[in-house]
């Protein structure tokens, strides 16, 4: 091929892709691995830095063959081709080096890998391809185009069935000529499917969803949040409280990542009597909490909120929980009133806290909890938090998004 080119990857950085190291800067290409020798080629409309794997010529003796049929298509993995040890090392490192990039001096844990069953939610789209055949699927690999699927060998047997349902969803309302997002969520009555990108809806295709909802027997079926047909309840337990959730809930990505980042919080979170959950969700970490401490819980998702604060009234056993609708980007708890908590607990959407962590910089607080998605916002905040005072105890890193870059962490601030 005239503009392929041969080269050596140096190592895989962080988004995942070979990074070839050069004196005109460096190159990227997905889906390979340090020491390897490629064949690659120019991706016409993106940036010149970027390259597409042609052929491995010489293979690292890290690499393995990926298990999914998908691979190196779907955008959903990018890492499916290194053997773990290696690839387990890496994201560690990740957060090693973004952190010691940011000035911080802490011990950072093994990584701890937490993908358990597999994931519990995802979201498909819906475009109507060429010559009108409809596709459902993940987005491409560095496209915008959709891989369809029928399979997805990363989900949690919980998940049986998304697939088809997304599929059989999909089908009347793409007529519509509107794209289409299907977010699935396995919860213990069943699937929960919201829909956003679609019309209005005509009685005719409420009758013909509805029956739809019936013959994939999913526990509720929503349109952008509005009920259009409920077999039953779709329910989570967390700790021992049983939380309804709102339609197009966010819940962590896994079972068990969900109820490792509990256990780390609950252990950081164990002398605090008075505790307030900042970005509280639906509330996993607030509702285990409220089993030996107060808990004030705040979240800008007022549907959240709601559902926390009624899985709370309604479980026997816990101590008080007040759950409270707030937007903490824009109006973060001030020192004065971050007063009555001895423990505070920060769980941020991945582009961090950073209005909230300069206000918990200036408080007395004297323990402080992090959880993040994000470890470059992660770095960013924790560095307010030292600069305020506070001491970090150490940092581990928690794998729930297997094959992917993502990593997520926990640490504790003391004053």
């Amino acid at each position: 091929m005239a503009d392929s080119e041969r080269l050596v990857i140096d190592h895989v950085g962080h988004h995942g892709d070979g990074v070839v190291t050069g004196s005109g800067g460096n190159i990227y290409v997905p889906y390979t691995l340090g020491g390897e020798t490629i064949e690659a080629a120019p991706v016409p409309g993106h940036h010149p830095d970027r390259r597409r794997l042609l052929k491995v010529e010489i293979a690292s003796a890290q690499r393995i063959a990926p298990f999914c049929p998908h691979f190196g298509v779907c955008g959903g993995c990018a890492i499916q081709h290194w053997q773990a040890e290696p690839y387990r090392a890496w994201k560690r490192e990740l957060v090693v080096t973004t952190l010691a990039q940011s000035g911080i001096e802490c011990e950072v844990a093994p990584l701890v890998d937490t993908h358990g069953a597999g994931r519990r939610r995802i979201t498909l789209h819906g475009r109507m391809g060429t010559h009108d055949v409809l596709k459902v699927g993940y987005a491409a690999a560095g496209a915008h185009d959709i891989v369809p699927i029928d399979r997805c060998p990363i989900l949690d047997p919980h998940l049986d069935g998304a697939i088809e349902a997304a599929w059989a969803v999909a089908e009347p309302l793409i007529a519509m000529g509107k794209p289409l997002d299907i977010q699935v969520t396995a919860t213990e009555s069943g699937l929960d499917i919201d829909v956003r990108g679609s019309g209005p809806l005509s009685t005719a295709i409420i009758t013909r969803l509805s029956r739809i909802a019936e013959q994939n027997r999913l526990a509720r079926l929503t349109r952008h949040g509005e009920l259009v047909l409920m077999r039953t309840p779709p329910v989570v337990t967390m700790g021992s409280a049983r939380v309804a959730l709102p339609p197009g809930s966010f819940l962590q990505a896994t079972v068990a990542g969900e109820e490792m980042l509990a256990a780390q919080v609950a252990d950081h979170c164990k002398r605090g009597k008075n505790i307030a959950d900042l970005f509280c969700g639906v509330g996993p970490f607030a509702l285990r909490l409220a089993a030996r401490a107060r808990v004030a819980a705040f979240d800008s998702d007022a549907g959240a909120v709601a559902a926390l604060q009624k899985a709370a009234t309604s479980t026997p056993g816990l101590k008080p929980v007040k759950a409270e609708a707030r937007d903490l980007f824009r109006r973060p708890l001030m020192p004065q009133e971050l007063r009555d908590y001895d423990t505070v607990v920060f769980d941020p959407p991945r582009q961090g806290a950073q209005a909230q962590a300069t206000q918990l910089a200036a408080s007395k607080v004297p323990t402080v909890v992090a959880v993040s998605c994000n470890v470059t916002t992660f770095a960013r905040d924790a560095k307010i938090l030292i600069e305020g005072g506070y001491r970090i105890d150490g940092v581990t890193p928690v794998d729930q998004f297997r094959h992917t870059p993502h990593v997520e962490l926990v640490a504790k601030f003391r004053r």
